[in-house]
C-alpha cells in the first residue's frame, strides 16, 4: 500500500530539519575548536567532541526521520563508540587518513574514554530535544 502524499512530504520536511540541525552542530563543532575563541581546552574539546556525537544522531535522524529517538540514539552511541574504538587499530593508510584534517575532524586520532562520555552527553541532548519537540 502506498502512503499518503503527505506522509512524503512530511518526511522530507523532516529530513530538511534534521540535516538543518546536523549542519549547524557541525559549525558550532568547528567553532568551538576555533583556536581564536579562547576557549580553554578541555571545554573546546569536550564540547567539540559532545557536538559530534550530536551530529551522528542527526544525520541519523536526516536518513531515517520515522525511525524512534530511542533506536536512533542507541545507533549513534554504536557509531560513536565503533568509531572512537577504530582509534585503537593502527594502519598506515588509516594513521595517515587522521593525519588531515578530514580525519582529525571524523575519526580523531587518539583513543579516550572520556570522549565516549562527551558523545554520550551530545547523543542523549539531542534526543532528549528531539522528543521534546515532537511533544510540542
Amino acid at each position: 500500500m502506498k502512503a499518503p502524499a503527505g506522509a512524503a512530504t512530511s518526511r522530507a520536511g523532516e529530513r530538511l530539519a534534521y540535516g538543518a540541525v546536523a549542519v549547524v552542530i557541525v559549525g558550532a563543532g568547528l567553532l568551538c575548536r576555533w583556536p581564536r575563541l579562547g576557549l580553554p581546552w578541555p571545554v573546546a574539546k569536550y564540547a567539540g567532541s559532545a557536538l559530534w556525537g550530536a551530529m551522528v544522531y542527526a544525520v541519523l535522524r536526516t536518513i531515517r526521520p520515522r525511525a524512534s529517538i530511542a533506536s536512533a540514539a542507541m545507533v549513534a552511541l554504536v557509531i560513536a563508540a565503533g568509531v572512537e574504538g577504530s582509534r585503537l587499530l593502527h594502519e598506515p593508510g588509516l594513521d595517515a587518513f587522521r593525519r588531515t584534517l578530514a580525519g582529525k575532524l571524523l575519526l580523531g586520532r587518539f583513543f579516550s574514554a572520556w570522549n565516549l562520555v562527551a558523545y554520550a552527553v551530545g547523543i542523549v541532548a539531542l534526543a532528549l530535544a528531539d522528543a521534546g519537540a515532537r511533544r510540542a
